[in-house]
C-alpha cells in the first residue's frame, strides 16, 4: 500500500486525521450490535449463551477502554472468555488463532488468508468466515440508518479549508469510502487510509514524512488506539466522546480547531478533553 502514501502531497501546513466508524460516522453502534456480535454466535454456535455473550461483546467493542479495538483483536478476547466461562463452550484450535492475533503484523483478511494458504488451522478458518461475514452483514444494513454525526460534516468542512484531511481509520477500507462518499464528506479529504493501509500509528507516522511539524498534526478519534496513535507519533489527539458526539463535535468548531490552528491546543485544554475522554469510557 506505500503507492496511496507515495501520491499524498502536503498542501497546508497543518494535518488533521480523522478516524471513521464511531467518530465522524454513526456506524459504530449499529455495526456491532447487528453484525459483529451476532455474526460470532452464528459462526461458533453459541446461541445458548447468546444475551451475555452479546453484551459482554458490546463491553470490549464499545462502551469500555478497548473500544475501536481491531476485530480479530476483540474476537481474541471475546472468544477467550467465553470459553474460559463457560464449561459447554470449547473452541477448536483457539490457542492457534490467539496467538496470530497476539503476534501477527497485519490484522486483516488477506493476512489470515495468507497463513492459511501455508497451513491448515480450524480456528483461523473461522475467523476468516466470520470476518467476511461480518462484512457481507455491514453491506446489507439500511443505508438510512448509515449517517454521520450530527456537526461532523461541518467540522470536516471547517478542518479541510485550513488544513490537510486524511482519513485514518482500521475499518474495512470499501465500507468507508462508500459510505464517506455517499454522505458527501468525501470532499472534506486529500487522502484514506483504511484496514489495509496499515495501524492508525503507522498511516500518521507515513504521513509526517512529507514535512508536517508534529504540533501542526492532530488525530480526532473516539477510542484509546486513536489516542495511542497520536501519542506514538507526539501529535495532538481531540477525542469525540461516546454518546456525546454531536457536543464534541460542535465544541471542536467552535474551539478545538482555532486553538489547534492557532498553537494554543496543547497544555490544559488538550489535557482536558482527555480527561473527559478517559472518564467517559470507565466502567
Amino acid at each position: 500500500m506505500s503507492g496511496i502514501f507515495d501520491s499524498f502531497e502536503k498542501k497546508h501546513d497543518f494535518l488533521i486525521c480523522v478516524d471513521s466508524d464511531g467518530c465522524a460516522m454513526d456506524t459504530m453502534d449499529i455495526k456491532h450490535f447487528r453484525c459483529f456480535g451476532p455474526c460470532m454466535i452464528e459462526v461458533w454456535d453459541l446461541s445458548s449463551h447468546e444475551e451475555a455473550l452479546l453484551a459482554r461483546w458490546n463491553e470490549i467493542n464499545l462502551y469500555t477502554m478497548t473500544r475501536g479495538i481491531n476485530r480479530f483483536k476483540g474476537l481474541a478476547i471475546a472468544l477467550k472468555e467465553a470459553q474460559d466461562t463457560y464449561a459447554d463452550v470449547q473452541i477448536e484450535d483457539l490457542d492457534t488463532f490467539l496467538h496470530w492475533a497476539e503476534t501477527t503484523k497485519e490484522l486483516s483478511n488477506r493476512a489470515i488468508e495468507a497463513v492459511l494458504a501455508e497451513k491448515e488451522s480450524k480456528s483461523l478458518q473461522m475467523a476468516l468466515e466470520w470476518s467476511n461475514r461480518v462484512n457481507a452483514a455491514i453491506q446489507k444494513l439500511p443505508e438510512e440508518e448509515n449517517l454521520p454525526f450530527e456537526g461532523a460534516a461541518a467540522g470536516l468542512a471547517a478542518a479541510h479549508a485550513a488544513a490537510d484531511v486524511a482519513i485514518v481509520s482500521s475499518a474495512n477500507a470499501g465500507a468507508v469510502k462508500e459510505e464517506w462518499t455517499r454522505h458527501g464528506l468525501i470532499g472534506h479529504t486529500d487522502i484514506m487510509l483504511a484496514q489495509d493501509a496499515g495501524t492508525k500509528a503507522y498511516c500518521i507516522g507515513r504521513l509526517l514524512e512529507k514535512g508536517y511539524e508534529k504540533n501542526h498534526v492532530l488525530m480526532i478519534g473516539d477510542a484509546p488506539g486513536d489516542q495511542k496513535a497520536a501519542e506514538e507519533n507526539g501529535v495532538h489527539y481531540y477525542p469525540i466522546l461516546v454518546k456525546k458526539e454531536k457536543n464534541s463535535w460542535e465544541r471542536f468548531l467552535s474551539e478545538g480547531l482555532e486553538k489547534f490552528l492557532s498553537g494554543t491546543y496543547a497544555g490544559s485544554y488538550e489535557e482536558e478533553r482527555i480527561r473527559e475522554f478517559r472518564k467517559n469510557l470507565s466502567r
